[in-house]
């Protein structure tokens, strides 16, 4: 063979290999769908489109809406509970709130039921709110008398009723159980309210005594009814079952093989852990697939970005449906669904807040009770009025915050503020709730002007370092490489660390408990007092390190 001919021939074949590669790129998608605190996903198909929500607790606006054609890339549409007439927050204590919503879909209606806890035992209650279009306006609550327990869901059946699904705990068990029963009701959306009697379908998980029975969820295929369920609670030991019977009212029978899906076999070490709290959906072309939350691990058995919402396929054997079969996990890269491509709008991560409102990726802690915050005010800059609530109150303070959404980043702010007494702050804040966070703050001590950074862990502050700056325009910053955050400010574009690779675990929901993860924010307080003034920022740039 020529020289000629070798190189055409390996040519051929470099190209061939290299179609190839890309052909199984574009054929995988990468896991989690939706990064950083997008816990409790439910789903729904409407012809081509798929809509999707996730729980929020004390963040407003609430419940989160995604829409795709292709269910791997997803894009926000909005908030169901956008309104404060929808959504009180009011002391709502961390990982309170928006529990676990489900989206269902019914004869040119968008149905979405949750459940508002307002104590630290987890009571509250339950409602369902309706709308025309996914993108709102949503209705006001309907809330339901008589529905104990959380994680309510909806059924829609071929005989025109609806079935209520929930949780509860038994009058004959002790306070403070986390045995669960899962009950059935139906729903009268006329008068919208549970009518008829109450059946328990399933007394027990897949364990005798497992605990937290809770997300059920009911569908129907090839005549049977089934209800999927979480259990073991939301940690290490979750796990999702599947149960089945001919009558929508039971008697249930649980799946041999329950649980479907469960990391806790896989130990601390395997990346993705805590898998639960599921959803189904059955595409045009016949293809199922789940929605389920897991974390990401790293640092250790450390998970800051909280729990996220992941993707597996499904199929169905002796009626039973078999999750991610051949390989029984999620994966951190698995095949797509066999759908057209879709192309989703994504808010830019460099928000320089010339727009009209904010993008949607923007929260609030709990309902604003006041306009302390305006895109109006000095235009192309997001303005904070101090309040004198701060993150530590349960209160709505001066904050808007958006996810942490990788293991690595960095986030910037450039912002113009002059404190005016000793009691006013702002800045650049990492929380996962009220008592574990850092905070990155211009404040005045002695007349002087300082950067101060401060770590909050486990409700106990300490000031990890002070540098005294000008009055004038600053820009804030915090990058992290895994669990090693490192805060700085920058002065004629030199960065001036106040601190490197400080232990990022204070931010991990293994020490903080509760269920959100980890926001950056932009904040400001005057600390008890009132104060008149504002701060500005120009921008924040939130990047991805990759």
């Amino acid at each position: 063979m020529s020289n000629i001919y070798k190189k055409l021939f390996y040519t051929v074949i470099l190209l061939t290999f290299t179609q190839l590669v890309l052909a199984q790129n574009n054929e995988r998608f990468q896991n989690p769908i939706l990064k950083g605190f997008y816990p409790d996903p439910s789903i729904c198909r409407v012809g081509d489109d798929y809509y999707l929500v996730t729980s929020s607790f004390e963040y407003f606006p609430g419940v989160p809406i995604f829409h795709s054609k292709d269910m791997v890339n997803w894009q926000q549409i909005g908030h169901v509970l956008d309104r404060p007439s929808q959504l009180k927050l009011d002391g709502i204590h961390p990982s309170g709130g928006i529990f676990a919503p489900t989206i269902r879909y019914n004869n040119g209606t968008f149905y979405m039921i949750t459940t508002l806890i307002t104590k630290r035992n987890n009571t509250g209650t339950n409602f369902y709110v309706t709308a025309k279009s996914p993108y709102g306006p949503w209705s006001d609550p309907h809330w339901l008398k008589d529905a104990p327990g959380i994680d309510p869901s909806l059924f829609f059946d071929d005989n025109g009723k609806v079935y209520y699904t929930g949780n509860r705990t038994p009058a004959d068990k002790p306070t403070g159980s986390k045995y669960r029963q899962i009950w059935i009701q139906e729903l009268d959306t006329i008068k919208k309210q549970l009518v008829g009697e109450v059946t328990v379908a399933i007394e027990e998980g897949a364990l005798h005594d497992a605990v937290v029975a809770e997300s059920p969820h009911m569908y129907k295929k090839d005549g049977y009814y089934y209800i999927m369920l979480a259990e073991g609670g939301t940690g290490i030991d979750h796990a999702v079952n599947i149960f089945r019977s001919k009558s929508p009212l039971g008697p249930y029978e649980g799946n041999k093989k329950n649980p479907i899906i469960t990391h806790r076999n896989l130990g601390k070490q395997y990346p993705v852990a805590c898998v639960g709290h599921a959803d189904l959906v059955e595409t045009q072309n016949g293809e199922w697939w789940m929605v389920l939350l897991g974390v990401r691990t790293y640092g250790g058995f450390h998970y800051n970005l909280g729990r996220e919402t992941f993707l597996t396929p499904i199929t169905w054997e002796n009626d039973w449906p078999v999750v991610n079969p051949g390989i029984g996990k999620l994966l951190l890269e698995e095949r797509k669904p066999k759908l057209p491509a879709f192309t989703a709008k994504k808010e830019n991560a460099f928000d320089d807040f010339n727009a009209d409102s904010l993008q949607y990726y923007w929260n609030f802690l709990r309902t604003p009770k006041s306009d302390f915050w305006s895109l109006k005010d000095k235009k192309g800059y997001l303005s904070l009025q101090l309040q004198s609530y701060t993150l530590v109150d349960l209160e709505n303070p001066s904050f808007v915050g958006r996810r942490q959404q990788d293991t690595s980043f960095n986030a910037e702010t450039k912002m113009i503020f002059e404190p005016k007494s000793s009691n006013e702050s702002a800045g650049l804040v990492v929380m996962m709730n009220n008592n574990f966070h850092f905070r990155l703050e211009k404040v005045l001590e002695n007349n002087k002007t300082y950067i101060k950074l401060t770590r909050r862990h486990a409700g106990k502050e300490e000031i990890i370092a002070t540098k005294p700056v000008d009055k004038e325009d600053i820009v804030l910053g915090v990058e992290a490489i895994g669990q090693n955050y490192s805060f700085y400010y920058k002065k004629n574009d030199k960065i001036i660390f106040l601190t490197e690779n400080i232990d990022g675990r204070t931010l991990s929901r293994t020490n903080t408990g509760g269920f959100t993860g980890t926001y950056v924010g932009l904040y400001a307080s005057s600390n008890g007092f009132p104060s008149k003034n504002k701060v500005h920022f120009d921008w924040l740039n939130y990047q991805q390190i990759k």
